[in-house]
């Protein structure tokens, strides 16, 4: 049953039951403001049952509690605004705690988690998360607990407070399969000091579970000026890996399934809903829906900071001093491998051998990336989210 729920909560996936029939040993429950945890016969009490509760101010310091349930059930959907800018968003911490466990599974900041991961509210449609009209946010992942479940959000900023409505969906039943993975979901600032650092995506995770997929922004760096900074590969370590991954892509905008560049685009699996070159900034997702990634006893995800730039501008950045590491030139249909020193015909070169062709070369920028993953276990080993400074620190770049 379960994977039947996650078929239908990817959009563009079959159902695998039909709609008509009844399952039966379900219940449908709905937590908000007006009805909290979802209380049987117990909706639209306050003000003669006339909209009265739609939403609650959360103050600097105060907790909101969304769900606390000691049941057995399957979060289907959550829904939620606030008043939106980009201090706000990373102020907000979203918390999920499941079988009454004292370590949050999901501890991340709210804007970050639906995929507003510059603080800048833009209407999109994926498998899994939607922004209606860039105003609210929509996550559609399935989340089993057998015992318990626990929604909170914090806010952590020093003095804003903030309007929250909000919406859980979810159901009530105990058929639940004896193989269920639980929701998790962390988050990482990461702003390198040297060139040759990879991002890391998803941290070392043991145990046996899925790897959902991720939403990222990066600041790029504007001493590289018009230069390409996508070419890093994503690095998928599996089950042991230890130097190399078994899984290595080609380039970042091929990881999100485009190509020599990224623009703006919103696909049900991957999409990059902020593309500013000006502004150097870019937001953007891949889900792993139809290519799923298992593990059986660890993974760990990572992204190379590597870009790109024809020899003349890479040149005059490095003449510059601007921190660059050349790793390997695309001249034509020939590709030379610097930091090996030798081509296909094992010639040593260096760059001073090119006169043009493009250039790859490590550099660094500034990335804050979500990780959605499912683990054999309701708690993990994730540090605890970073605090206020740096989560916020350049978000009106």
């Amino acid at each position: 049953m379960l994977a039947v729920l996650f078929a239908c909560s990817a959009q563009s996936q079959t159902l695998y039951e039909p709609l008509y029939e009844f399952p039966g040993n379900r219940s449908s429950r709905v937590s908000s403001f007006e009805n909290l945890n979802g209380k049987k016969g117990s909706g639209a009490m306050t003000n003669k049952t006339a909209k009265g509760h739609a939403f609650e101010v959360i103050k600097p310091g105060e907790t909101k509690t969304l769900l606390d349930i000691n049941n057995s059930g399957i979060i289907q959907r959550i829904w939620l605004t606030v008043d939106q800018n980009p201090l706000m968003l990373r102020s907000l911490r979203l918390q999920l705690f499941w079988e009454g466990g004292s370590k949050p599974a999901v501890d991340v900041p709210l804007g970050d988690f639906f995929g507003s991961n510059l603080g800048r509210p833009v209407a999109f449609q994926s498998a899994l998360f939607s922004t209606a009209e860039g105003r609210s946010f929509n996550c559609y992942i399935p989340m089993p607990f057998r015992k318990g479940a626990r929604i909170q959000i914090i806010n952590e900023s020093e003095k804003e407070a903030a309007k929250l409505f909000f919406d859980v969906d979810y159901l009530l039943t105990n058929d639940l399969p004896s193989t269920i993975l639980y929701f998790h979901c962390c988050w990482n600032r990461q702003k390198s000091l040297k060139p040759g650092e990879d991002v890391l995506i998803l941290p070392m995770v043991r145990g046996r579970g899925r790897f959902l997929g991720m939403s990222a922004a990066v600041l790029v760096d504007s001493t590289y000026e018009n230069t390409w900074w996508g070419e890093g590969e994503v690095k998928i370590f599996l089950d042991g890996d230890s130097a190399s991954p078994t899984i290595a892509g080609t380039g970042t905008e091929d990881y999100l399934g485009s190509g020599w560049g990224l623009g703006s685009f919103s696909n049900q699996y991957q999409g990059c809903t902020v593309a500013d070159g000006p502004g150097h900034a870019y937001d953007f997702y891949r889900l792993h829906l139809p290519d799923a990634i298992y593990f059986d006893r660890n993974i760990k995800v990572s992204l190379q900071q590597i870009g790109g730039g024809f020899i003349s501008e890479v040149r005059a950045l490095m003449k510059k001093g601007v921190a660059i590491k050349p790793v390997s030139v695309d001249a034509g249909l020939s590709f030379y491998r610097l930091l090996e020193g030798k081509d296909s015909t094992q010639a040593n070169f260096s760059l001073d051998h090119f006169s043009e062709g493009w250039v790859n070369f490590y550099r660094v920028d500034d990335y804050a990336v979500t990780a959605y993953y499912y683990l054999d276990r309701p708690e993990d080993e994730m540090p605890p989210l970073a605090g206020i400074p740096i989560r916020v620190s350049r978000l009106n770049h």
